[in-house]
């Protein structure tokens, strides 16, 4: 091989930054569009004579002189980038209607993104919906509620059974058998008591209804010859009209605990609903007692039969004029006490119909109360003022 012959060239190893190369892509920065920037490096210079553009691997001296701007490369800080990333963030759009209109035309962000507590009130509901409201809740404040009521009429219920069981039970006891047995006119016993007698043996049969001994309290009894004082038919017929009276002063007793819970219960939720439950108790009182009453007069013997026929099974209730129960509590016995529980009654509830009459006073005074409370729940509930100025807030703190 001659000097002159031609040496075979070697490679090039060297790495030209082609733009055409699309490997390179991911080292140009990016600019807001998304295109990658034209290298000033890289830029074609065209020909004057055939026109064609072929790069420029060599800057000018324009070129070279001009420092590179930060708006066309990759920002030189971190701070500049932060800043060019937000420039390319897209405002999002106001979530409220206020805060449409409050923001800016260069749409700058908007401070409140989240939808306030408040919100509902920038909404006035329609003429014609707010005045149906207003009449609901002023036809609320009128009704009362049930709870009172009921109440109320359980107590004027109760009312008459508590007073005839109370009569009742005065009459058992041994202070009004020693006034009838003493008192003027009274029958005496045409087959030898005296009375001292009356009063002794009447006594045992008085406590034998009221204590809670067996039938041997009356059965065991003797008379001054050693017989015995009761038959067995007379014990027997005791025996039930204990049962009956001790279920009367029981029913009574839990009446009367009822009726203190029913007026604890009106005291603290309705302003004279004692009054009211009360004086309806006295009418049906009254009522009931004058209805008895007039019955027992036109025919005693029929309302004393009936009575007995309610309560005990018959034959056996009736004795013979000989027997110890006839003896010691004869027919005007019965009569006195029919009187004596009637007056009771019929006194109790008269005081309690004049006292709880609904004088011009008293209804002054609960309408006083009603008028109270319906200024406190008008006080408690919001005005269309009052709902006017909290819609105004939301919208002012927007602003």
């Amino acid at each position: 091989m001659s000097d002159k012959s031609p040496k075979p060239q070697e490679p090039d190893t060297e790495v030209h930054e082609d733009p055409n190369e699309p490997a390179f892509d991911w080292m140009k920065p990016k600019t807001s569009s998304g295109a990658s920037p034209v290298n000033p490096a890289t830029s074609t210079v065209a020909t004057p004579k055939t026109g064609a553009t072929a790069p420029d691997n060599k800057p000018s001296a324009a070129t070279a002189s001009t420092p590179a701007t930060p708006a066309t490369g990759q920002p030189g800080s971190r701070a500049d980038r932060k800043a060019a990333e937000a420039a390319d963030v897209e405002v999002e759009p106001p979530l409220f209607a206020d805060t449409l209109a409050g923001a800016s035309t260069t749409k700058q962000p908007s401070h409140y993104s989240e939808p306030l507590p408040t919100s509902a009130l920038q909404i006035r509901p329609p003429e014609d919906e707010v005045a149906r409201r207003n009449a609901e809740r002023e036809q609320a404040a009128k009704v009362k509620p049930v709870g009172p009521r009921i109440f109320q009429v359980l107590l004027a219920v109760f009312y008459p059974v508590v007073l005839l069981v109370l009569a009742v039970r005065a009459v058992t006891s041994p202070l009004f058998l020693w006034v009838e047995y003493n008192r003027p006119g009274f029958p005496g016993d045409g087959y030898g008591f005296s009375t001292d007698d009356r009063m002794t043996y009447g006594s045992y049969a008085v406590d034998y209804l009221s204590n809670w001994a067996g039938p041997r309290y009356l059965g065991g009894l003797v008379n001054l010859d050693g017989d015995k004082l009761f038959t067995d038919s007379e014990v027997s017929h005791m025996a039930d009209v204990k049962l009956v009276i001790l279920s009367a002063f029981g029913a009574g007793l839990l009446l009367i605990v009822l009726s203190i819970i029913a007026i604890l219960y009106l005291r603290k939720r309705s302003t004279g609903g004692i009054r009211r439950g009360l004086f309806a108790g006295s009418i049906v009182t009254l009522v009931i007692i004058i209805g008895l009453a007039v019955l027992a007069v036109l025919g005693w013997q029929q309302f004393f039969t009936e009575f007995h026929r309610i309560f005990f099974a018959n034959g056996t209730w009736t004795f013979s004029l000989e027997d110890t129960l006839i003896r010691l509590f004869p027919g005007q016995f019965w009569i006195d006490a029919g009187i004596v529980i009637g007056a009771l009654v019929f006194l109790a509830a008269t005081v309690t119909f004049i006292l709880t009459w609904p004088t011009k006073r008293r209804r002054g005074l609960a309408s006083a109360q009603a008028d109270e409370d319906r200024e406190e729940s008008d006080e408690a509930t919001p005005t269309n003022d009052d709902a006017d100025s909290l819609r105004k807030e939301p919208t002012s703190a927007a602003r």
